[in-house]
């Protein structure tokens, strides 16, 4: 990675900060109906949280869901049209897991250069049920075709791998992991959105199926439907709307990030790492980086985070997150969640929305849903599940194929 250049923070943390005039999902749950009519009622609810009317949006930015059929490919039309064909320009984003995020950079940079004012932001899905099965096609070259086909790895098959190192290298125990999942099932519980709205206890997990072992049923995030809209503008927009600034939430980095080689550790969809022989592996690894590059962006550290939603797909992965996010060291993770640290009314509180251990996963929804969160946190409004005093937000994901996203917001 480049060195910090101290400079770079003021520049980026004022010209280049973009508000978050409005927020708007659909319950996340499993209906089996268009994923279309999951996002008009989010995008009509950012729309109404902004106070901004359809045809004054200048650019839609979608996020793209490839189980839904050409509609699916080109989200922004889609939606656009489904809306009612304005004129508006439009973009559409498919990056996995990272597509929301993608999305929120296609528009950022939209209105950063000058071509709008104003924008929506917005992904929806409809899911199979049970886990994700691999894209139809005989494409051998793939290496996500690969790993389904020759090793039979499915997505928890890799969790439960990640799961093994933590409890090989740093004592981890699966009531660790179990803790994670109780603490997002209690946050989630009073999240009007949250699909599954049931506390857990250590207890419970006695009785859930060993899925991939380590990891039971409850240490993995279902799949879901659900859909998630913003409305982003410059702050000169936003001030003819309010009539002031204070108070709104502004976007102060959307970082999006590849690994730097050799990438050493093993990450979905690969079923090899590079080899580090005669290259020196970099000094931070991937996940690292995400993060990093958003905090330089942004001119803040991990000191600075209020509250940050993270890409729990199973329990274990979370307690690697707060190592990437720099919340503590290498192996520390498990620490964080015996202690409290990251639970709501803890000094650090993680997944206060519940996480995807309370959502299930819609892959296209999920980071515009986890910014939608951070808006209300930061003004005020997450009720039953409130981080006081938050400032600043961070939400952070992990698409297939090296393709890392964190946003950052404050107040």
């Amino acid at each position: 990675m480049g060195t910090f250049r101290p400079e770079r923070r003021e520049v980026m943390a004022t010209e280049r900060d973009l508000v978050v005039l409005g927020a708007g999902m659909h319950p996340w749950g499993k209906w089996g109906k268009n994923f279309v009519d999951y996002g008009l009622v989010a995008a009509k609810a950012a729309l109404a949280d902004a106070d901004v009317a359809w045809r004054d949006i200048e650019f839609v930015a979608g996020a793209d869901t490839i189980r839904n059929g050409y509609p699916g490919f080109v989200a922004g039309s889609t939606f656009s049209q489904a809306m009612g064909w304005t004129g508006a320009q439009i973009s559409s984003s498919y990056a996995a897991c990272a597509s929301g995020a993608q999305a929120m950079q296609s528009a950022r940079a939209q209105i950063l250069a000058g071509f709008a004012d104003v924008a929506m932001v917005i992904g929806a899905d409809t899911t199979p049920k049970g886990f994700f099965a691999p894209v139809g096609g005989e494409r051998k070259e793939d290496p996500d075709w690969q790993r389904f086909h020759l090793l039979g790895a499915t997505n928890p098959a890799f969790f439960a791998l990640n799961a093994r190192r933590r409890i090989d290298v740093f004592g981890d125990t699966v009531e660790d992991f179990a803790m994670v999942k109780v603490k997002n099932s209690k946050a989630g519980v009073a999240n009007p959105y949250a699909r599954f709205r049931k506390e857990f206890t250590i207890d419970d997990f006695a009785g859930s199926p060993i899925v991939s072992d380590p990891l039971r049923l409850l240490d993995i995030c279902a799949t879901s439907d659900g859909a998630a809209a913003a409305i982003i503008c410059t702050p000169e927009y936003a001030m003819k709307k309010l009539g002031t600034l204070e108070g709104t939430v502004r976007i102060r980095a959307v970082a999006n990030t590849t690994p730097t080689y050799p990438q050493i550790r093993l990450e979905l969809p690969d079923i090899a790492t590079d080899s580090n022989a005669v290259v020196q592996a970099p000094a931070l690894g991937f996940k690292d980086s995400i993060a990093h590059n958003a905090y330089e962006q942004a001119g803040l550290g991990p000191e600075d985070v209020s509250c940050a939603e993270v890409y729990d797909l199973s329990t274990a992965l979370e307690l690697d997150w707060y190592e990437n996010l720099g919340f503590c060291a290498e192996g520390e993770g498990a620490r964080l969640v015996r202690d409290g640290v990251t639970a709501l009314g803890g000094s650090k509180p993680v997944n206060a929305s519940g996480g995807l251990a309370s959502f299930g996963e819609a892959i296209p929804a999920q980071a515009i849903a986890q910014v939608c969160e951070l808006t209300w946190q930061l003004q005020g409004r997450s009720d039953g599940h409130q981080v006081e005093n938050a400032k600043v937000g961070l939400a952070i994901n992990q698409g297939l194929f090296g393709h890392g996203s964190c946003t950052i917001l404050s107040v």
